[in-house]
Formats: C-alpha cells, structure tokens, sequence
C-alpha cells in the first residue's frame, strides 16, 4: 500500500500515533535531504566562526588555477 499510493502510513497504538511507515524511495530522500541540510548548517556554523571564505575571493582564486592551466 505504501509503494503503491506513495502516501505515508500512519501506525497507531491505542489509538495514539505510534510510528509511519514510508517507502525505501521516500526515506532515502529524505535521509539524503537531511546530509545536504547538514552541510549546509556546518557551512553556516564556519561563517559564522570566521572560517568562511569571501566569494569574490574564491572565484578569482579559481580563475587563476583555471588560467594556470
């Protein structure tokens, strides 16, 4: 019922929501969308940190590798 509709299922316990049962496709999109917010968040702990890097920066950094070439 799951693969077939694409709809979560919701497994109650008396009554009470207890768990969801979703597809193998579902979870691993969603556990793929939870690394990239992982990343992101990092990213912004480094900026916030001082350890980010200036855009500007790194593009003409990679111009002038690029250029190297």
């Amino acid at each position: 019922r799951v693969r077939a509709t694409k709809q979560p299922l919701v497994i109650t316990q008396r009554g009470r929501a207890a768990a969801v049962m979703i597809s193998v496709e579902a979870y691993e999109r969603a556990e793929h969308e939870r690394q990239i917010l992982r990343v992101l968040a990092r990213g912004e702990r480094e900026i916030r940190a001082g350890k980010g890097h200036d855009l500007d920066d790194v593009l003409e950094e990679a111009d002038r590798l690029l250029a190297d070439e």
